[in-house]
């Protein structure tokens, strides 16, 4: 991928064309890669403070959205939308882990794939926004790809157990069957589809098995929320 190339359709799908391109691609830079270059800077920083800014607008939101919800309630409701593999899952919206500047050992390692490294990013990326645009800048991203839609995101954090409830409750039978793998052992690869009565009802992939499933579980749950 042709660097600037890439960093302009990055911008595109962030929504924001930055002032200072170097704060992009700090947010896009792992240790490891600043480490080889010794020149670069990495996005620990820039994550430190996307952190911050993520939980005041999910908080902000929240907040505004579910009037006379108790606070532990909303607290549980934040930590469900802020967590690793929600964050990862709307990395992964921007196609995020294709951008990441990894050193060589990291990138054979599988870190591209890794959801610590890509909530990482997602979270410097926010902070990158709030530098260069300000909050409003910042939280429009967060609205966009992590509030919309924010209550199936809340049911992915635990996906794989809501399914299971909700077929005990419909007295359904179901299993998950593993329909492929690729990769090296380092950076295996996943598919898995959820079976409900016989019919395949989702299907995802991921870094692990159980990643795997739980993402098939979330296709499914949305499959069931949409009929």
């Amino acid at each position: 991928m042709n660097n600037t190339d890439g960093y302009l359709k990055l911008q595109e799908l962030i929504g924001h064309e930055y002032n200072d391109s170097s704060l992009l691609i700090r947010a896009l830079t792992h240790s490891s890669y600043r480490n080889e270059k010794h020149n670069a800077d990495d996005y620990e920083r820039l994550e430190f403070l996307g952190d911050a800014v993520l939980e005041l607008t999910v908080s902000e939101f929240l907040y505004n959205d579910n009037p006379g919800m108790r606070e532990g309630d909303m607290t549980k409701m934040r930590a469900a939308l802020v967590c690793e593999p929600t964050l990862a899952y709307c990395a992964r919206e921007l196609k995020l882990n294709d951008f990441i500047l990894l050193g060589r050992g990291e990138e054979k390692t599988g870190g591209r794939g890794r959801e610590s490294i890509i909530s990482d990013v997602f979270e410097a990326i926010i902070g990158s926004l709030y530098l260069d645009g300000g909050l409003e800048t910042a939280r429009a991203f967060v609205e966009r790809y992590v509030l919309t839609d924010y209550r199936n995101k809340i049911e992915f954090k635990d996906s794989k157990t809501t399914l299971q409830e909700y077929v005990q409750d419909k007295g359904y039978e179901m299993e998950y069957v593993l329909s492929g793998e690729a990769g090296p052992d380092h950076n295996k690869k996943y598919s898995v589809d959820v079976l409900i009565n016989g019919k395949v009802l989702g299907s995802g992939s991921g870094s692990s098995k159980k990643r795997a499933e739980q993402n098939a579980a979330y296709e499914a749950l949305k499959r069931y929320n949409r009929s």
